[in-house]
């Protein structure tokens, strides 16, 4: 999901304040897209470039998500510290069970209570211990990647050189991606999201102006610098990195192409622990109902609907009619 910016205090109710954070819960991982040339400022007004800082962007970003997750944990903290201790109740159960809306999940809050040695009596837990938790929990349960853009103005590396030891980023240039995927669109070239080359379509090179042609120049040069434009590999990093997802194609063992010719033109994202049951669902739930078993179609093997996935599976589903 696509959401507008954030403004320093917005856990205390300003801009769209903790109704725009609320509507975070539901995802998984959160790109942050920085301008890394400094020409916006907090609030997101332009400004001359590399009169910014972009870290102060990435901190207050971290700061006002860490004191989110702070308020929401400490809704109705003493009586939940109190029912833990007195129902002599799992700590880490109660809390993944507490702040299962943020998709804290048992394994995130053992692992976080553990990395911060935090004991079993949550009641003598300090507002700053759960501050601190409460930003492990936030890293674990939506895992940052910041999308460093803008890196083709000029000046502007110089900030990602600066901070990418420091935060886990990836320098991209927004515009230069539309520029390719327009000029792509209108088959003046051939492009690949993710590539670190584009085609000229012959045919249609006299269509190019000579603005168009010193645009791609310059797009060329940028791809020769920066290899990509970073746009994939941050959609890349985030979805198998962070999220651990796994790419599972359907397709027939006779039969790989769709009715225009496509091959396995369908690709679906699973977590890794999906079986070829879970996958039988996704597709369609008629599939997962009347499972009889799948065919992985690389060695053409008939499999359970136990079987763990693997990424770039093919698979052909097999129910009953």
């Amino acid at each position: 999901m696509d959401v507008p910016g954030l403004v320093p205090g917005a856990s205390e109710g300003k801009g769209m304040g903790n109704q725009f954070l609320d509507s975070l819960n539901e995802a998984d991982a959160l790109i942050h897209i920085v301008d890394i040339s400094g020409s916006t400022d907090e609030n997101g007004n332009p400004v001359e470039k590399l009169s910014h800082d972009p870290e102060k962007d990435i901190k207050f970003l971290e700061n006002e998500l860490d004191q989110w997750y702070l308020r929401i944990l400490k809704k109705g903290w003493e009586k939940f510290s109190r029912t833990v201790v007195q129902a002599n109740l799992d700590v880490k159960k109660a809390l993944a069970k507490q702040l299962s809306g943020l998709r804290v999940d048992e394994e995130i809050a053992q692992d976080s209570i553990k990395n911060l040695n935090l004991n079993h009596n949550p009641i003598t837990w300090s507002n700053e211990e759960l501050l601190r938790l409460a930003r492990e929990l936030r890293k674990r349960s939506k895992p940052i990647i910041i999308a460093a853009n803008k890196i083709d103005v000029e000046g502007a590396r110089f900030n990602f050189e600066r901070l990418k030891n420091k935060y886990e980023m990836i320098g991209c240039s927004a515009e230069v991606e539309l520029a390719l995927r327009e000029a792509a669109k209108h088959e003046l070239i051939k492009y690949i999201p993710g590539e670190d080359y584009f085609e000229v379509v012959k045919k249609n090179e006299n269509k190019l102006s000579l603005d168009k042609k010193n645009a791609l120049n310059f797009i060329e040069e940028f791809l020769e610098e920066n290899k990509t434009t970073g746009v994939q590999d941050v959609l890349n990093k985030i979805v198998f990195e962070k999220l651990r997802y796994i790419a599972v194609f359907p397709g027939g063992v006779n039969n790989l192409k769709d009715s225009q010719g496509r091959v396995i033109p369908d690709c679906f994202l699973l977590e890794e622990k999906n079986t070829a049951l879970d996958f039988a669902y996704k597709v369609h739930k008629d599939l997962g109902d009347n499972f009889v078993k799948a065919i992985n179609v690389r060695d053409k093997k008939p499999v359970g609907k136990d079987y763990r996935l693997r990424n770039r599976d093919v698979i052909e589903i097999v129910a009953r009619k």
